[in-house]
């Protein structure tokens, strides 16, 4: 490698590679649990950057970001602190699946993460290119960058985002560049290949940003934000202020008629782009032509910040030539006379196969060497914090000598992620759904701190404060369940209950009894005067316990079941070529995945349950 001689820029105990959402919980993960950490980005301006939706949460994201909060980290905090407008998603919906989605302030985003990063301490910020990952004797020893700097560390989690060999791609026109013209990281895929990662090209995109002055608003309809619900962190007591609506319009047949007529000019179609992009956010060519029977589609016109008059557009991520963004965009009712600030564009980059990485996101051919956020092949600023999170948590417990933090898939979000990505790998751009989740029903939003504060605090980084938080909001909680037993009399709760239908009561009706008969928390609060000393938060929580009390009861049941499997671990060492039984197909994804139980084998693409029937039989002959 050609370039300055080498020096010593840093001695640390850890290094952090980006400083995108993964980077950044990563390398607070780390200096909090009081890990001497650096943190190297290409761009001190493109810290917590959002480079395509302007927004925080979602169906599903938004339980992560409730989980990374619960644990101790950050991302809740500063979407709460910066957020235009917050609203919750699918309330007609089962409480397992409604979930936050705010939109952010994008500059007001990064300038509090930034000077969140700045002012903690046991951590130094770095512009620098990471161009080598050092090690020795199969651990990792530093970090080399592109002019010769070396911080010498013990572990590294790299959290590169999009920009690792970034390639912008708009019609014919390819450029070598990171997301919003940031500059691409050129150099260290190199290094990751000669470490033994196997890897690959995927692809994702962003729509126009338009001038909001050029928006005709009447011609669409106004999305408001919502007042009664709770904030993301578990550290604030009300949502934030909703400052500016979003809008609603919707492509036409003369959209889809430009678009059709071009297709031709479009890198997606014309062999251009030969990556993997994301299924579930495709670009408006691909939903045109996959989707040739829709009228029309919905575009979400979301401002990208209180101090600048750019659009996002969201539902129209392209990478048409110019010339015919215009002429799609212009078609679109409220759009007609809208001017483009910045145009559309489809970015390449280089990302990991995560079948190389263990469920703590270590790298399995070197020690120190751990994975986060669009290296793994994720999509998603939610799913990238939440690695970070783990990574860089678990990178500081090795550090400490202390045992690792795997979240299981009925534990957490987060740990569906991270067990889809390890056990199933991914073949394009991964995102978070509520359906991935098998016991969603006991991984709702509003339990994420019964669920996961303790650890986060038994790991050191939940703060004795938010730990306080949330031992008051669990006892809350439990005053409710209690005060949700009280007895109605027959005579007034046959009068309450005649509103909803029922018939004349046999005796005293507790109110919990009211809330399995689906009677609204908020109409027996009002009717009877109670309850009113109890937070938002607090009185959800015990709703949906009392409500969903047989389902929940059922999912632990399946939780149980499950667990037994997940008990019964498998030697590290194990050669499955010699273990008689298992298909051919069998013994190479189990020598790939090398799983830690019986429960991970199960859940590997082309591991049947007669294989793992075998593995059981093997243990215990063992």
């Amino acid at each position: 490698m050609k370039n300055s001689v080498s020096f010593l820029e840093y001695a640390a105990e850890a290094a952090v590679i980006g400083a995108g959402h993964a980077g950044c919980e990563a390398a607070l993960a780390l200096a909090r649990t009081e890990i001497k950490t650096a943190l190297l980005t290409l761009n001190l301006d493109s810290i917590a950057f959002l480079p395509c939706n302007p927004s925080i949460g979602g169906t599903a994201k938004g339980h992560l970001v409730r989980e990374i909060d619960a644990l101790g980290g950050q991302m809740g905090i500063v979407a709460d602190d910066t957020a235009l407008q917050i609203r919750m998603l699918n309330v007609g919906k089962g409480a397992a699946v409604q979930s936050l989605r705010a939109q952010s302030d994008k500059n007001a985003y990064h300038k509090e993460m930034k000077r969140v990063l700045e002012n903690t301490p046991n951590l130094r910020i770095i512009q620098a290119e990471a161009a080598e990952i050092l090690t020795e004797n199969g651990k990792c020893t530093g970090v080399k960058t592109t002019y010769g700097g070396i911080i010498s560390c013990r572990a590294v989690i790299l959290c590169t985002g999009v920009y690792l060999n970034g390639e912008t791609i708009t019609g014919q026109v390819v450029q070598k560049s990171g997301p919003n013209g940031f500059a691409p990281a050129n150099r260290l895929t190199e290094s990751l290949i000669a470490l033994g990662f196997h890897v690959r090209r995927f692809k994702t995109g962003t729509p126009a940003r338009l001038d909001s002055r050029t928006i005709d608003y009447s011609k669409c309809e106004i999305q408001n934000g919502d007042t009664d619900i709770y904030p993301f962190s578990f550290m604030h007591d009300a949502p934030p202020e909703n400052k500016m609506p979003c809008y609603l319009t919707y492509t036409n047949l003369q959209t889809h008629g430009v678009i059709l007529e071009n297709l031709e000019r479009s890198p997606l179609y014309n062999g251009t782009i030969v990556s993997t992009g994301p299924r579930y956010c495709p670009s408006i060519e691909t939903k045109v032509v996959r989707f040739k029977d829709k009228e029309r589609h919905q575009i979400f016109l979301e401002p990208e910040g209180a101090d600048t008059l750019e659009v996002y557009v969201q539902g129209m991520s392209t990478s048409m030539p110019h010339d015919v963004q215009r002429a799609m965009y212009s078609s679109v009712a409220g759009l007609e006379n809208a001017d483009i600030m910045r145009y559309g564009y489809a970015i390449e980059y280089d990302c990991i196969d995560t079948l190389d990485v263990l469920p703590t996101l270590e790298f399995k051919k070197i020690e120190g060497v751990y994975t986060a956020g669009q290296i793994n092949g994720t999509s998603g600023y939610e799913e990238a914090a939440a690695q970070g999170l783990m990574a860089g948590l678990n990178a500081s417990l090795k550090l400490r000598g202390l045992p690792p933090l795997v979240l299981r898939r009925d534990e957490a979000y987060i740990g569906v992620l991270i067990d889809d990505l390890v056990t199933k790998g991914t073949d394009e751009p991964y995102r978070m759904m509520t359906s991935r989740a098998e016991h969603r029903i006991c991984l709702r939003q509003d339990n994420a701190d019964f669920r996961l504060t303790e650890k986060g605090y038994a790991c050191g980084l939940v703060t004795e404060e938010r730990y306080q938080r949330y031992l008051a909001r669990k006892e809350k909680y439990g005053q409710l369940l209690d005060s949700l037993r009280t007895r109605v009399g027959q005579k007034e709760a046959t009068a309450f209950l005649e509103k909803y239908g029922y018939g004349a009561t046999s005796g005293s009706v507790s109110y919990a009894d009211m809330l399995k008969r689906s009677v609204p928390l908020k109409d027996i609060m009002a009717h009877f005067n109670v309850f009113g000393e109890y937070s938002k938060d607090v009185l959800e929580t015990a709703e949906i316990t009392v409500k969903y009390e047989g389902y929940l009861k059922q999912g632990l049941e399946q939780i149980e079941r499950a667990k037994r499997l997940e008990d019964k671990t498998l030697p590290a060492d194990i050669d499955y070529d010699e273990i008689l039984g298992l298909r051919l197909e069998a013994r190479e994804k189990l020598n790939r995945v090398r799983p830690l139980n019986l429960g991970q084998a199960g859940r590997i693409s082309g591991v049947n349950p007669a294989d793992v029937s075998v593995l059981m039989v093997w243990l215990a002959t063992r």
